[in-house]
């Protein structure tokens, strides 16, 4: 089958021919209509997990994904033949991803029926971007009229993560690049600020001059830059960082540090599913590229130019 995989970490991603995988036992057999493209995909292939969890390349890159179940192993009773589902590729080994034309998973896996309102490849949109943005609004705990600041709010977690505090009445300062602006007030924000012509800080302090409650900072790599924009959060408030081992010294005194890491878990998917189902979520995607045009997409991705969310189609 066609896939897109690395030959070794830091290698160009390419479209390859690799085995066919099967359904054995405990694990169901998708036919893939599409993958989803996220950055932890790339940071993967770099090598960011050498040495935590064993590798098997050539590496087929991506986790995410929406299919039709075509076999199921001995053992598997949640899923049958002909079942539409969703959601994470995992195992003992990376690196048999979602961006091919089959994957097998997991019963156990992180997986659940995929909505019925939007197409099938559309779901795989959802997963870890869909996850992480509803563990994020958990732990920032904010509550109905409060204040919320998303940095990188046009990418797709931002997206999700808009939404789904906008329903709860949340009101969503969010911070964007460019043209991502012209889409956020249709997803919930109440308020939109473009960081390529407007000063962040200058624009939050006149809609909230003592500081938001919270903040949830998708952008920031360095914890310099991360402080920069706690600071724009009031005594008392919260502030959450996707970085890893965030020191709360950085933060203003005051001003409660969270660092995160997301939980998936097939129950969550299909709750969001249910949220897509009713009309309360809604699947932003900025691209569709075939499999053999995604190693472009990955380049536009470590490029910081993807806004929304961007399908591999097999």
């Amino acid at each position: 089958m066609r896939a897109v995989a690395v030959s070794a970490f830091r290698a160009v991603p390419e479209a390859v021919e690799v085995p066919d995988p099967v359904a054995e036992p405990g694990r169901v057999l998708v036919k893939v209509a599409a993958a989803g493209l996220n950055p932890v995909d790339w940071l993967i292939a770099d090598g960011m997990l050498d040495g935590v969890a064993p590798h098997v390349f050539p590496l087929v890159m991506g986790a995410d994904f929406a299919g039709t179940a075509t076999a199921v192993g001995d053992g598997v009773t949640r899923f049958a033949v002909g079942d539409e589902i969703f959601g994470q590729v995992g195992g003992a080994a990376i690196g048999k991803g979602s961006y091919a034309s089959y994957v097998s998973v997991s019963e156990g896996a992180p997986v659940a029926r995929a909505p019925k309102s939007v197409p099938l490849a559309d779901a795989a949109a959802l997963p870890v971007a869909g996850m992480t943005a509803a563990q994020i609004l958990e732990a920032a705990a904010v509550r109905e009229g409060e204040s919320l600041l998303v940095i990188g709010a046009g990418g797709g977690v931002g997206t999700y993560l808009t939404q789904l505090a906008a329903a709860r009445d949340v009101r969503v300062l969010a911070a964007v690049r460019g043209e991502a602006r012209q889409r956020m007030g249709a997803l919930g924000a109440a308020v939109t600020v473009d960081t390529t012509a407007q000063d962040l800080a200058a624009a939050v302090r006149d809609e909230y001059p003592d500081g938001v409650d919270a903040l949830v900072d998708l952008v920031s790599r360095t914890k310099e830059d991360f402080a920069a924009n706690a600071a724009l959060v009031h005594d008392g408030g919260v502030a959450l960082t996707s970085l890893h081992q965030e020191d709360p010294a950085r933060a203003p005194q005051g001003v409660e540090v969270i660092g995160f890491e997301m939980a998936p878990s097939g129950e969550l998917l299909a709750t969001l599913a249910q949220a897509v189902d009713a009309g309360q979520l809604k699947i932003d995607i900025e691209a569709r590229v075939p499999l053999e045009q995604a190693p472009a997409a990955i380049a536009k991705s470590r490029s910081g130019g993807a806004r929304g969310k961007t399908l591999i189609i097999p």
